[in-house]
């Protein structure tokens, strides 16, 4: 369960900062620049998207395990981008109304595919955890007949996501893509990701496990629905798009929303529900990417977005520079010494989370550090998971010197009241 942690402050921010050169940086300077931002992010994320669509292509039309794992490789190089645009929630309301769409996590992969009998069947949470739509050309949802001889992205939007009101019932986005690429992964706390055969994608005799044709339907349509999903995330940050209009609009509450995503990220989600969540219950269900073993990936890359929106700054992946007045610059003109101790912090996180990217590398995975009773991944995990609930405390400061009130940061049971998660 998550809580909220509420900053407040009594003082007033100014317009802008002027500096010793005579440099004058504004607030609109600042929401500009982390406008320009979210716009090149959630683009590099839509073209990424588009390599991983044709990779997507070429395996249904000609499966093989090199085409697959070309699929995986484009599937992994989408989530750099797109994993970096995570700050931008909690704070921008139009983010926030259709990020369940692309990102939701964790599912009930047993909706869409089949699964090991391990896995279990229906439960009262949700009585659709095994439906198996790739196998049910007609399936009966809330008492209707639901017609899904064509797989199509209207089907997966429409009637499937949260199907029944059930969260977990995730139809949509990187994680219905990525379990159709790699399938289950069967090593719990052993190293390995899931192992789905390409041959799950082939025609006739060759097909494994039964409805290889369904099976390309459905990975189409996710992957166009994501496509079409960018595209719409993308316009909005576009000069007059409605997600930036309502940023710089209103220059204290785009301040606001700012500094409420990088605090929220930073403390509730990342440090607490994807991080010391599934090191409290040794659990790699909990995992963000659990069927790819991407998870170190995508907490570095989380953890990046943040440091992003603070400097200002983000490297595209045409290796091009977006840049310009920052978060750093208005706190450096109010207090240069809290300035400096939020971009170490920053820092200190960023080398704990590349730690974990780098030993999961070298084969070490993410699975194995939430093991019970392994000192060394424990280590490793707590460590960003400190780094990040220490930087909070930094933003924390941040809102109090721009004289910020009444920020709200979403919170956390498995760090706020950690036995709660175990009743």
């Amino acid at each position: 369960m998550k809580s909220f942690i509420l900053v407040t402050s009594a003082l007033a921010l100014t317009a802008g900062a002027a500096f010793a050169d005579g440099h004058d940086v504004s607030k609109a300077d600042v929401l500009t620049n982390y406008a320009n931002i979210a716009h090149a992010k959630y683009e590099d994320s839509l073209l990424t998207a588009r390599t991983l669509s044709a990779a997507v292509d070429a395996l249904i039309a000609d499966p093989s395990a090199q085409n697959l794992e070309a699929a995986k490789e484009a599937w992994i190089a989408a989530r750099v981008p797109y994993q970096q645009t995570e700050v931008y929630r909690f704070g921008n309301t139009a983010v926030d109304n259709w990020e369940g769409k692309v990102n939701a996590w964790p599912l009930d992969e047993g909706l869409i595919d089949y699964v090991d009998t391990s896995y279990g069947g229906a439960t009262d949470e949700n009585e659709h955890a095994v439906l198996n739509v790739i196998a049910s050309p007609t399936f009966n949802l809330s008492g209707t007949e639901i017609d899904a001889s064509e797989i199509t992205p209207e089907l997966l939007e429409s009637t499937l996501h949260e199907a029944d009101g059930v969260e977990s019932n995730v139809a949509t986005g990187y994680h219905a893509i990525e379990f159709l690429l790699w399938g289950q992964d069967m090593n719990g706390t052993d190293h390995g990701a899931g192992a789905r055969a390409w041959t799950d994608y082939a025609m006739g005799d060759d097909c494994t496990n039964g409805n290889c044709d369904r099976r390309g339907e459905y990975l189409k349509a996710a992957t166009d629905l994501l496509i079409s999903d960018l595209e719409f995330m993308t316009a909005q940050w576009v000069d007059g798009g409605d997600a930036r209009g309502t940023v710089v609009g209103d220059e204290d509450a785009g301040i606001v929303a700012m500094l409420t995503g990088m605090g929220s990220l930073s403390y509730g989600e990342q440090a607490g529900e994807r991080m010391r969540l599934g090191l409290l219950l040794n659990d790699p269900e909990e995992e963000h990417d659990c069927f790819s073993d991407n998870t170190h990936n995508s907490h570095y890359y989380d953890g990046l977005g943040v440091q992003n929106v603070y400097l200002g700054e983000y490297v595209r992946v045409n290796g091009d520079l977006v840049s310009g007045a920052s978060l750093a610059d208005l706190v450096s003109h109010e207090d240069a010494a809290l300035d400096a101790e939020m971009q170490a912090k920053l820092s200190t996180t960023m080398r704990a989370l590349g730690r974990i990217k780098t030993t999961a590398e070298a084969g070490f995975s993410y699975d194995q550090m939430l093991e019970q009773g392994n000192q060394a991944g424990e280590a490793l995990v707590m460590g960003g998971v400190n780094g990040l609930i220490d930087q909070t405390k930094s933003i924390e400061r941040v809102v109090g010197a721009l004289g910020l009130d009444n920020i709200a940061f979403e919170g956390s049971d498995s760090i706020d009241n950690p036995g709660s998660v175990f009743e």
